[in-house]
């Protein structure tokens, strides 16, 4: 008879998720489901809006990276409109959006990754929490996190107006600019928040890197995938955030494709499983093979150590100082190991913050040219951003009045759902061996596996209100002995 084990809810993401873990009779695994049992409504109800309201309706899909969300519809709106954004409008978005990669960071790293690593996988879920890592690490330290975290915030209120769910992206730019004094007030902050990210790679060489269990973890466990990398790239294929190429790089490291916004369609599919309401995007050229692994996979990964990956180097000095140093560290690159994504993060926090500092020196940042009007309806347009979670691309029509006629959205924690559900799997075979007790610990562990990619399955999946279509389906002995559906 087969035994099963259920995860639900699964803890330290964003969104709703579940796992179900089938036993056979030895006690060995038999298969494991990574499922989600929510409904993205997003695509539908922004149809027969204004096309120019979508950037404002976006970033309700998640409050954790509303921005992405925010920035990606406002280059696809741009595009529906003939692309006139101003170069001051783009420098200031992507300096905003820089601010709220930091702020992002600090919340998966400290709040969410570091419980397993600081505190331990298998500590007392007592104390595996954030509270946890600041009675380990120390109140002061504590006090730096909410500090530098509250500091980048502040940064995207100036620029942006809002902390959070922004209204200030428009057809052809934004609604404000910054002047001296604000830039003064920004300069402060930034000063404050790249110190904080040298401190944050220091910690996590002696806390992290200095715990030979963990490395080994990182490096010789289950958590590792022979899959292909995505990541956005600028002319000379180094980390870009904001703007640029798509590039796909197999796991050996060799380029499959670069594209831009524009063809994603050409380069990316996605395949439906009836047991999750998440797709699962694959390379469209080589057609979809299944969950399988290897250089012929058609599956790939979008997460900050495959935007590492597939780049050539960083974009500022002292980041490529620490990309260096990482992929010495792990062995070379591409690097294989998912949980190497949490060191990934605080590389990229290094060019968030440098980044930054060139905006504050930037003599035209505090300009008045950061919105032209436009003057055409050209009827289509294609926006993609890199989300802290993943390649984030949004692609819109209208007609001719600039009224929404379709909307698709493929974003982070989607591209990221088929590697997702095999590395749960993985770590499940590793952990649950037959006559070894099943603790919370070993679960934990099993858990750790998606942790490593951050997902957010409110941007990935929205659950419209009422009821949702739904089908359950208990098999016994490889059959469906009873089958409910609800909705159409």
């Amino acid at each position: 008879m087969t035994r099963t084990i259920g995860i639900d809810p699964i803890t330290r993401l964003e969104g709703h998720g579940k796992i179900e873990i089938f036993l056979n009779d030895d006690g060995s695994v038999k298969d494991t489901y990574f499922q989600i049992p929510e409904l993205r409504g997003f695509e539908r109800f922004v149809v027969g809006r204004p096309i120019e309201e979508l950037p404002r309706i976006v970033t309700r899909i998640c409050g954790v990276c509303p921005a992405s969300h925010h920035m990606a519809s406002a280059k696809a709106v741009d595009g529906c409109f003939g692309n006139e954004a101003p170069v001051l409008a783009h420098k200031l978005r992507d300096m905003y959006y820089h601010a709220h990669y930091i702020h992002s960071h600090i919340a998966h790293f400290y709040a969410l990754a570091a419980p397993d690593f600081v505190v331990g996988p298998d500590a007392d879920p007592a104390i595996r929490n954030i509270l946890g890592v600041v009675a380990k690490v120390g109140l002061e330290i504590g006090g730096a996190v909410i500090k530098a975290r509250a500091q980048a915030q502040e940064i995207q209120q100036i620029l942006g107006g809002r902390f959070t769910h922004l209204v200030w992206c428009l057809p052809g730019g934004v609604a404000k600019g910054i002047d001296k004094d604000d830039l003064e007030k920004i300069k402060a902050m930034v000063a404050d928040l790249y110190e904080f990210t040298q401190f944050s790679l220091k910690l996590f060489k002696d806390v992290v890197l200095g715990n030979p269990a963990y490395v080994d973890l990182i490096l010789n466990g289950p958590y590792c995938l022979d899959v292909h990398n995505m990541g956005l790239v600028d002319e000379n294929n180094a980390v870009n955030f904001y703007d640029g190429k798509v590039r796909v790089v197999d796991y050996e490291g060799k380029e499959i494709c670069k594209y831009e916004a524009k063809d994603y369609a050409e380069h990316v599919a996605e395949h439906v499983e009836s047991w999750s309401y998440l797709k699962f995007p694959y390379l469209k050229k080589r057609g979809w093979k299944g969950f399988v692994e290897g250089i012929d996979s058609s599956i790939y990964m979008a997460t900050p150590l495959s935007r590492l990956n597939v780049a050539d180097r960083m974009a500022t000095p002292k980041a490529q100082e620490a990309f260096q140093e990482m992929f010495s560290t792990l062995g070379g690159k591409p690097c294989k190991a998912l949980m190497a994504a949490h060191w990934a993060r605080l590389v990229e926090m290094v060019q968030n913050a440098e980044m930054l500092q060139a905006y504050c020196g930037d003599p035209e940042i505090t300009g008045d040219g950061f919105r032209v009007v436009p003057k055409r309806i050209t009827g289509e347009g294609f926006g993609i951003v890199e989300a802290m979670r993943g390649t984030l691309t949004h692609h819109y029509t209208c007609d001719e009045n600039a009224i929404c006629t379709s909307a698709n959205l493929i974003v982070g924690t989607t591209n990221n759902n088929a590697p997702i559900h095999m590395v749960t799997k993985k770590a499940a075979a590793a952990f649950i061996q037959p006559g070894k007790e099943i603790t919370e610990g070993i679960l934990n562990m099993i858990e750790m596996a998606f942790r490593s990619f951050d997902p957010c399955y409110s941007c990935a999946t929205h659950s419209l209100p009422g009821q949702m279509p739904l089908e359950a389906r208990i098999w016994k002995n490889g059959e469906i002995v009873q089958h409910f559906k609800r909705g159409a």
